[in-house]
Formats: structure tokens, sequence, C-alpha cells
């Protein structure tokens, strides 16, 4: 165990096909630290943007790449008295980031520092989240629950809490949509999701249990659509991914003094609405999620486990270079319906 297999990224922009895999030795511990055996990682939107150049973020030189992480502790620093070898684990996805609002862009896995793309990581032991021995889900699962799952649970109950008999509105079928529908049905909720796709669209429905379906190319001004689904009352939640876009008919579809949780920037648009009217115009709260604490991700994997929830993962790729660069690929096809995920140990 002296040495690992490690992947790298030359720079911010140089692509996925670049990655590097390198042999390098396993990290030694600091006495606040524990060493992750790392079985199992899940790639994110994040992760294509970083390696194709568009990420807004600082990324690091040579970085290792990808957030999300489950795994089991290999070795415990003198200073850690609640956590053993052994233990099941995921790591924050900002490490620093234990309770409140993300204070920086320095500490996120995967970017401005080394994330999850190796054997073995050291992570400060205050940053993780131990899983419940009970618990079915596999290590990709776990690994998802990292980022896609911390925020589409900063969207549900980061601010104003979801409460049963609500709506939420999904955009697509990304891995933080279907994520955030499964958790917001097994909360009570009442869903739509949206998709240029009537076979993701039937998926959505019928593997996840979506109750409203709507597609955007057949139908696109969808947030009418929205407002029939909820009888003119409009949406308590939206999930906002494709961002400047698609804000303007989120906006028209929220309920008054809903929530526009934004998540991500796939359809920009070339000239901005003017958001500030139309928002002033709904009484709404428009809000940026930047993943979440890890106070949110302790409460998040309470209620999956809890509820035995089973965190949509559509393909598992191995750990190859071949594979991982087809698991990119795959991710950056769109053609996905939940996550996508490298099992690593």
């Amino acid at each position: 165990m002296s040495e690992q297999t490690v992947y790298r990224l030359p720079s911010k922009g140089a692509g996925y096909q670049k990655l590097e895999q390198k042999t390098e030795p396993v990290p030694k511990i600091q006495a606040h630290e524990v060493l992750l055996k790392v079985h199992a990682t899940t790639l994110n939107y994040r992760d294509i943007v970083i390696a194709n150049g568009g990420y807004p973020f600082p990324v690091k030189d040579d970085v290792v790449p990808l957030s999300d992480g489950a795994g089991t502790i290999e070795q415990v620093g003198d200073a850690v008295k609640w956590l053993a070898k052994g233990d099941r684990v995921i790591a924050n996805f900002d490490l620093s980031n234990l309770y409140g609002p993300q204070q920086d862009w320095l500490n996120g896995l995967g970017g401005p520092i080394d994330g999850m793309l190796r054997q073995y990581i050291a992570v400060p032991a205050r940053s993780l989240v131990k899983i419940p021995e009970t618990t079915t889900l596999n290590w990709a699962q776990l690994a998802g629950l990292v980022c896609t799952g911390t925020t589409a649970w900063n969207a549900l109950y980061g601010n104003n809490p979801l409460k049963p008999g609500q709506t939420v509105l999904f955009q697509g079928t990304g891995g933080v949509s279907m994520t955030g529908l499964m958790l917001a049905k097994a909360a009570g909720a009442i869903t739509i999701i949206t998709s240029s796709s009537d076979e993701k669209l039937k998926m959505a429905k019928e593997q996840y249990g979506a109750d409203h379906l709507i597609n955007y190319k057949t139908n696109p001004n969808w947030a009418a659509e929205a407002n029939k689904i909820t009888e003119g009352r409009g949406v308590d939640i939206i999930f906002e991914n494709g961002g400047s876009g698609t804000i303007e008919q989120s906006v028209e579809c929220v309920a008054r003094g809903g929530i526009i949780a934004v998540i991500g920037f796939l359809s920009p648009a070339k000239e901005m609405p003017d958001v500030a009217s139309l928002v002033l115009g709904k009484g709404c709260i428009v809000r940026g999620i930047n993943v979440g604490a890890k106070q949110l991700t302790d409460d998040l994997v309470a209620f999956v486990c809890g509820k035995n929830l089973q965190m949509p993962v559509e393909k598992i790729f191995k750990f190859t270079k071949e594979d991982i660069l087809e698991a990119y690929k795959y991710l950056e096809s769109g053609s996905h319906v939940g996550k996508v995920a490298i099992q690593i140990a």
C-alpha cells in the first residue's frame, strides 16, 4: 500500500482526453486526518466544464479531478476519536464548509484542491460523513450523494424547507434533477420534470415516479404547461439548471414567494432577461446553490439511508484510463438519466 494509481488533468481547459495516469505514493496523514480508500466516484457537469475550460472558479494545475468519493477508512489520525478503521464514509464537497454558507471557492474537491480520481486520499476527519451500517446503497450510489445529493438537498431544505404537498419542478434528467426528484417524492411533494426526450420522461415517470412530464421541445413555453398543472398557482421550488436561457420561464411559473434554486448554466442566453423586474413582480426568491455544508450532507445521509432510497446511478465504468475517458464522453453526450460513476476499489 505504498503506491497508488492517480489521474491528473494537466491544466484547466486541457480537455479530459489529456488526463494522465500516474503512480504516486499513498499520502501520509496528519493527526486530524484519516486515510480514505476510495471505492467509487461519480462525475458531475462541473467536471466536464473544468476539463473544457469553462469553469468560472479557481482550478489548480495538475489537479486530480472529481469531487465525489465514497469509501472505507484505512488509517485514523491520533487526534481522531469518533471514526475507526473500516468505517464507511463520504467526504463533503467543500472540505472547509462544515455549516452555513460556503465562504469561498478555494476548498472544493477536484478543482482548487485535488479530488477523488485516485485510490487513496488524506482528508480532514471533520469533513467526513459516516454511513449507517444498515444502508443497502452501493458505493456508486453513496458517492453520488456528495455533490449531486447535497446540491439537491440544499435546494429543497437549505432555505424555506419543502413541505408535503408542495410542487417542485426539475429541469432536465441529469443527476441533480433525478436525485432531487427522488428526495422530493419521498418527502410527499408533487413533482414536474422537463426534458427534450420523451424516452427520458417516460423513464422518469416509470422508474422514479415523476407526477407530471413536460417535453420542452414540443412545448417550448413549458412555463405555461407548469402553470396549467398547478392550476395557475405556480411551482413552489424550481431546480434552475439552465441558467440565463431558462430563468425567465422559471419566474413565469414560480409561485408567489416561491424559490428558484439556481444550480447550473446549461443554457446560456445571448441576452439576459430583466430578472430584477421579473422577480419583483413575483416576490420570489432566486437563490444560488453552492452544493452545501457538511451539516446539510449529514441530514441528507440520514434521510436517504433512513428511507433506504436507491439513488439514481445509470452507468458504472471501470478505473482504467480508457473507461474513465468513456465515462466523461458519456456524461458530455447528455444521454444519461441519473449519475455516471467510476468503480475504483
